[in-house]
């Protein structure tokens, strides 16, 4: 397996990007081919003081070539287009095969 995650800064309107996020970024996300499994949470905290980033999403596939594959299909391209009309907070873009311990 292979993660894809999105780590999203503090927005300039939170409310504004919580309601984008959920009605127009997520559909256009959960189109991405090959996604086994996807999380996303939009109310994360810090343990200790602020945190940073305001929304983290996370996709699934089966390897890290399914999950390149997916971003440059036309899904792919879709949704990183769209990743500029709701998050001003900027976004960090991570991938990793996750292990069990």
């Amino acid at each position: 397996m292979h993660t894809l995650m999105v780590l999203y800064g503090r927005p300039d309107d939170h409310d504004a990007f919580r309601a984008y996020y959920r009605d127009t970024h997520l559909p256009i996300a959960r189109k991405l081919p090959g996604v086994r499994a996807i999380r996303h949470t939009v109310d994360i905290a810090a343990a200790e003081g602020p945190t940073p980033f305001a929304a983290i999403f996370e996709a699934d596939f089966d390897s890290a070539e399914e999950m390149f594959a997916a971003l440059a299909s036309p899904e792919g391209a879709a949704a990183q287009a769209d990743v500029p009309h709701f998050a001003t907070g900027g976004v960090q873009i991570l991938h990793f095969e996750p292990t069990s311990t």
